[in-house]
């Protein structure tokens, strides 16, 4: 009999059972969000693959709703528009899919929040570098050891794994916690 579903329970609970350690980060990143958007900023997220579908996932919770239904907040993906995309990877490069798009739309005091299994990918490193050179916060959504990301990143949340799956699981774990974080800051539940 396969016993595949139980194994990948096992190892999401032994994940599971190191993130308490991430607390303090992840509810002093809750309060950077919340701060961005009480002062009318946005929240931009990027990643690829599994990555990408995350960061899609999370700006709808913000755009749409959460816990209750509520007063939309300013977020969005960065992989979603297939046209900037493909146009951006043509003209210029795939490391500038993000890079190019945080130019355009971020501002100062906005966030961007990289997500990033391995801390590596090249086109989140450029879009938090080109963030950062707006003044926007950095928030890295990472996993093994942080990579490039977690010193480039003005608040990385590593989660400390090596398995891309189990690093993704715990990345929407700790996301829909963001997520709750900032309608309780505020005060929207």
């Amino acid at each position: 009999m396969n016993r595949l579903f139980l194994q990948n329970i096992a190892e999401q609970m032994a994940v599971l059972s190191t993130l308490d350690r991430l607390n303090e980060s992840v509810l002093s990143a809750g309060q950077i969000a919340t701060g961005v958007l009480r002062q009318g900023g946005k929240i931009l997220f990027c990643g690829n693959g599994g990555s990408a579908a995350d960061s899609q996932h999370l700006a709808a919770e913000l755009t749409g709703r959460f816990i209750q239904d509520r007063r939309p907040l300013a977020a969005m993906a960065l992989s979603t528009d297939t046209s900037a995309l493909t146009c951006i990877a043509n003209d210029y490069a795939f490391d500038e899919v993000f890079a190019r798009q945080v130019q355009g739309l971020g501002r100062a005091g906005d966030l961007l929040i990289g997500i990033s299994t391995s801390g590596n990918s090249k086109n989140v490193i450029r879009a938090v570098e080109e963030a950062k050179k707006i003044g926007m916060h950095t928030l890295g959504l990472l996993g093994r050891d942080g990579g490039q990301l977690k010193a480039l990143c003005e608040h990385s949340i590593v989660v400390p794994s090596q398995v891309t799956a189990r690093i993704q699981e715990s990345h929407i774990l700790i996301g829909h916690t963001l997520c709750g974080l900032i309608e309780q800051g505020l005060g929207l539940v």
